[in-house]
């Protein structure tokens, strides 16, 4: 019989343990996708990741009244149902033509308070084979919050940014004080993970506050249709817009407003910015990034006033799928800018489906780790 080995030195080692091999790495050169379906718009983006950034391989934009009658009714109709699920049709050919493997497919606010939007998400399902899944308000600010980060200036300390959307208006108030100047873009894509700074050696911006306003240019519209007089109806909206912030807490806040920033995205800032620039044609490359006084926006919004319910549906500027809805939302955009007088207003043609797209990809590592 062999004696027995002594514990301790010398004593044989027990069984190593084998770690699991680590997931693989997404291929850099995979396709991402991400979907929005809004109260008023069905839109996606499939992209590929390029450095900090993604490069755009194909796009779908489309208007599909998801929210028509829901103001009355509470329940998304039959009619608005079938033109969204048309759309989709086509977002799921897209996805299948590009062989598309990591998506986030998400609806907001009309499938937020549709009493049948569960019976919707299921038809979807069945006629396209997509599941979509519908979000919070939080993840839907922080995700268009993260989409900005690239426009976020060094300089600044205290940073709006206001999405404006079909059926809902997210407002996210950052302190970015004690973020180094050159790490504060960075800082705010990390808000990807949540409002609530994760452990980390890395600075976070701080969310002072944020609110989702249950009105965008679609439900805000229809909260004031039986209106016929145009100014008339266009000054209700927005006085009652603003009556809606008074709970947002730094209304109060900024009267200081050294290093102060305000990011609009939307359809609205977008149309507001190409109608300044003159633009026939809508140009991305000119409208995003582009900075506005508020003198040159409510010089636009006097336009049109001006202009007239018929003079904005000719206008080339606004575009046929805008002109019902440019004044509820220009409405907004003006009572923030009485709440928030600035200087200068920059304009993103970015939102949710971009803050999607940053959030898959840096969670899958693909993206680089440098200035924007």
């Amino acid at each position: 019989m062999a004696p027995k080995r002594p514990a301790g030195r010398g004593a044989l080692p027990g069984p190593v343990p084998v770690e699991p091999p680590a997931p693989a790495r997404p291929d850099p050169a995979e396709l991402y996708a991400a979907l929005d379906l809004g109260t008023n718009s069905c839109r996606m983006l499939i992209a590929q990741p390029k450095g900090n950034q993604f490069h755009v391989v194909d796009s779908f934009s489309k208007s599909v009244q998801l929210g028509a009658g829901l103001e009355r009714s509470g329940r998304l109709s039959r009619a608005s149902m079938a033109r969204t699920v048309q759309a989709l049709r086509i977002c799921k050919r897209k996805l299948v033509k590009h062989d598309v493997k990591r998506m986030r497919l998400v609806a907001t606010e009309a499938c937020r308070r549709a009493t049948n939007a569960a019976e919707f998400m299921t038809f979807i399902k069945a006629e396209t084979g997509l599941v979509l899944e519908i979000i919070e308000p939080e993840e839907e600010a922080r995700l268009a919050v993260v989409s900005c980060a690239p426009l976020v200036s060094t300089k600044t300390e205290q940073l709006l940014v206001v999405d404006i959307g079909g059926g809902s208006t997210e407002l996210v108030w950052l302190d970015l004080t004690r973020v180094p100047r050159l790490e504060r873009p960075k800082a705010i894509m990390r808000l990807h993970t949540g409002f609530k700074p994760t452990e980390s050696p890395f600075a976070h911006a701080k969310v002072v506050d944020w609110i989702s306003v249950p009105l965008g240019v679609a439900t805000l519209r229809d909260q004031f249709h039986d209106v016929d007089d145009d100014a008339a109806r266009y000054a209700l909206m927005s006085w009652f817009f603003e009556e809606k912030l008074t709970d947002f807490s730094p209304y109060e806040l900024m009267q200081e407003r050294k290093g102060f920033q305000i990011i609009g995205t939307s359809g609205t800032v977008t149309t507001v910015a190409a109608s300044h620039l003159g633009l026939k044609r809508y140009d991305r490359n000119k409208v995003d990034g582009l900075r506005m006084t508020s003198d040159q926006i409510d010089k636009v919004i006097r336009e049109y006033l001006a202009l007239g319910p018929v003079g904005r549906r000719t206008d080339p500027r606004i575009g046929r799928d805008r002109h019902a809805l440019i004044m509820s939302g220009a409405a907004i955009l003006q009572a923030l800018l009485r709440v928030w007088p600035t200087d200068r207003l920059s304009v993103a043609d970015r939102g949710l489906r971009e803050g999607l797209l940053y959030a898959q990809m840096s969670r899958d590592g693909v993206l680089e780790d440098g200035p924007y």
